[in-house]
């Protein structure tokens, strides 16, 4: 066998080495992605993640995949003959637009079930109104009404359990109702957040149209590996956080206040992100840590 061969098997047999301890450490363990921005739109991309988020409950994890579809959303509006219209970066969504938003939501939910279905994974695809999942309130923007657009002040994780339990992989879309059973649309990364609370989640990943964080926004050498939920308040009060990042951080302090140990922000533009971030020892994006979490990456 040339040199060459064995160097390249020897590579791989390191690579699966080093995921080890991950995989024994998040054996067993819940994972929540919230997957959007440019990984949904472009097909390979989408091909890849889903392969990624496969290859985890292959090896013991449990995902729940939480998924937006915003763009699509704008998209089959404007097909509609409506103008998309946004209030403080919130989509202002009457009665037609829930209506088209819901069946857009759908129609990407259940694209994503046949994917990972295409793997040999089963999965369930579902939204906020099944089970009860997502009960919401009308929410405001600065006052503004904005329509069906909701804040999920209640979930209820049975149903997430319950496939879990029966080896399912959870496809969640951010769709919920009111206490008068009116459906309301949901900011994705809000939904990924309460979903993970909800469960105690060991991990969730955000995927993104950025490479992670940084501490001078405008100097991609500044980017934060590792930001201790401390850290991120510091940077968020310096005002070194805006716009979609800054509600994006928010959640992330949110989620491992109430039990999540580790928030990952992730550029999902780069192909199989979620193992590069999830099983190297150097990761890609910026991981966020609760005070009492240890650093075991970068060893």
């Amino acid at each position: 066998m040339e040199q060459n061969t064995i160097q390249e098997i020897m590579g791989k047999a390191e690579v699966l080495i080093e995921a080890l301890p991950y995989i024994q450490r998040f054996n067993r363990k819940i994972i929540v992605v919230k997957y959007g921005g440019s990984a949904m739109v472009d097909e390979e991309l989408k091909r890849q993640v889903i392969q990624d988020v496969t290859l985890l409950k292959l090896v013991g994890f449990k995902p729940i995949i939480v998924h937006g579809g915003g763009k699509e959303i704008s998209k089959w509006v404007e097909k509609a003959g409506m103008k998309p219209e946004f209030v403080n970066g919130l989509r202002k969504t009457d009665a037609a637009t829930m209506e088209i938003a819901e069946m857009v939501l759908g129609r990407v939910n259940k694209s994503l079930v046949q994917l990972v279905e295409q793997l040999g994974v089963l999965a369930v695809g579902i939204s906020g109104k099944d089970g009860g999942l997502f009960r919401v309130n009308k929410k405001y923007s600065d006052g503004k009404d904005i329509g069906y657009v909701g804040e999920i002040k209640e979930v209820n994780p049975k149903i997430l359990y319950d496939l879990l339990e029966k080896d399912f992989l959870p496809i969640v879309c951010p769709v919920g109702i009111d206490d008068a059973y009116d459906t309301y649309n949901i900011n994705a990364d809000d939904a990924a957040c309460a979903v993970a609370k909800a469960v105690q989640a060991e991990k969730l990943a955000f995927l993104t149209d950025i490479e992670g964080v940084y501490k001078d926004p405008s100097d991609r050498s500044t980017l934060i590996s590792e930001l201790p939920i401390a850290e991120a308040r510091e940077l968020i009060a310096d005002g070194n956080i805006g716009g979609g990042m800054l509600p994006k951080l928010n959640n992330c302090i949110d989620a491992i206040e109430n039990g999540v140990s580790r928030v990952h922000i992730l550029d999902g533009r780069i192909a199989h992100c979620l193992l590069l971030e999830i099983f190297t020892n150097r990761g890609i994006g910026t991981a966020m840590i609760g005070e009492k979490e240890t650093r075991y990456y970068h060893g």
